[in-house]
């Protein structure tokens, strides 16, 4: 999946791109509004992390403005603990928020829940056909058989468990799986696609290639 972190304490951002990166996520870093806006002019994200006190403006004004275009889901970071300023974040359209300083274990809960709510699920596990994934385990069980899978093929599942019947390009994908300074091209999309292809081998659940537009995951017998 790829966030946006909106952050201007550069050891605390590095921190969280850090941990994020391994489960496997892409996380691009904006130190600013301005640079948010840029990044949200160019890219689509899955979810955004936005600090409230930035050098160039409250995060929570640039929420409100946002809203009436962004359905991106939003977790506010506040070092602010009062009920009201939670309150405040929630009403103004963040879809959660943390209290700095957190524990990363925490944030990355909060992401998932987030993630779910926004998907309609109410458990961390998807059924896709006759398979069951877990993104947070990283597995795949079919039957009797549970297929440990790695974090490029965790997040490349995710995408397409989450659009379902789509077709996706493979821009489009990249967009998803790496951040701008990933230094990759399309060809990496083949491989990780050919990889889970060969993970999903026997399951009702196929990735279809669409000629010259992209790739579609389908659930049921072709």
């Amino acid at each position: 999946m790829r966030y946006l972190l909106v952050e201007d304490n550069r050891e605390l951002a590095d921190a969280i791109v850090n941990r994020l990166a391994l489960d496997g996520h892409a996380v691009d870093h904006a130190a600013s509004l301005a640079d948010a806006e840029d990044c949200l002019a160019a890219a689509q994200y899955d979810l955004i992390l936005l600090d409230v006190m930035l050098p160039d403006g409250d995060g929570r004004d640039f929420l409100t403005r946002s809203r009436a275009h962004l359905e991106t889901p939003v977790i506010v970071l506040t070092a602010r603990s009062q009920v009201s300023d939670r309150v405040g974040a929630l009403d103004q359209g963040a879809d959660d928020y943390i209290t700095k300083p957190f524990d990363f274990s925490e944030l990355e809960a909060r992401c998932r829940a987030v993630l779910r709510r926004r998907g309609g699920e109410a458990r961390n596990e998807i059924a896709l056909g006759n398979a069951i994934f877990d993104p947070l385990a990283g597995t795949l069980r079919h039957g009797e058989q549970t297929i440990d899978l790695r974090n490029r093929e965790i997040r490349l599942l995710e995408v397409f468990a989450r659009h379902r019947g789509q077709i996706l390009s493979k821009s489009q994908l990249m967009d998803r799986l790496f951040s701008y300074d990933a230094e990759v091209t399309e060809n990496a999309i083949e491989v990780y696609v050919g990889r889970l292809r060969r993970r999903i081998d026997g399951m009702d659940l196929r990735i279809e290639t669409v000629r010259g537009l992209g790739y579609r995951m389908e659930t049921g017998e072709a």
